[in-house]
């Protein structure tokens, strides 16, 4: 049995995994919109290493033709990655977590096309755009910097997160106070007829709600 056949008939057991990472997310939440966090206009370069990979790899699972295997479940929290290339090797990748670095680019994740789940919280994302992701059926990009939803086109995606900020700045608050959180102005680029679940909450006003309100795709859940 190929790894696409594998994936086909594959039914993960998301609710545990994801209850875990929602038990998280209010103390998280409370993390990123930490008063007076700053962050420097440059991070010094740290590329994912192998090292790395070796302390966060897990899950062992049946690849090809079962008679392989390879870890499928990947977290780098907290690593202060800038680049995370090594990724485009690792093709059997299912789940992978990269929140809470200094990433700009997750354009290595498109070699993943067996993924099922990605979380990148708290980068400095300004774009959630990547290749078509065949599998790929929850994406996480809250609290980075994203202002569009262009390139989010992924057949199975039904849970997608792009939480920003609690609010608009006030007028002598620093722009560091502010800047850490997702600026949506409109939901323009969403093709997913598998959606279920959209995590908009927590953008100032202005969102531009009429390409979701105007399709049949509507997802069952906004917040």
């Amino acid at each position: 049995m190929s790894d696409e056949d594998d994936l086909e008939d594959f039914e993960p057991d998301q609710d545990d995994f994801e209850k875990e990472e929602d038990e998280k997310e209010t103390e998280e939440e409370e993390d990123y919109r930490k008063e007076g966090e700053e962050f420097p206009e440059e991070w010094l370069r740290t590329p994912l290493t192998e090292d790395m990979m070796k302390e966060g790899l897990s899950l062992l699972c049946k690849t090809g033709s079962g008679l392989a295997h390879a870890y499928v479940k990947l977290e780098v929290k907290e690593r202060d990655l800038t680049d995370i290339y090594l990724l485009r090797s690792y093709i059997h990748l299912r789940y992978v977590d990269v929140s809470e670095n200094h990433l700009t680019d997750l354009s290595p994740l498109n070699h993943l096309t067996h993924l099922l789940w990605l979380k990148a919280d708290g980068n400095r994302l300004q774009s959630a755009q990547l290749n078509e992701l065949p599998y790929l059926q929850t994406a996480s990009f809250a609290y980075n910097q994203i202002t569009d939803t262009e390139g989010i086109s992924h057949p199975r995606l039904g849970r997608l997160n792009l939480k920003g900020g609690s609010g608009p700045p006030e007028a002598d608050q620093p722009a560091h106070k502010w800047s850490f959180g997702n600026q949506l102005e409109s939901t323009l680029g969403i093709n997913l007829p598998k959606l279920k679940n959209l995590y908009l909450v927590a953008h100032w006003a202005g969102v531009q709600w009429c390409s979701l309100l105007g399709s049949s795709n509507f997802p069952a859940s906004v917040s």
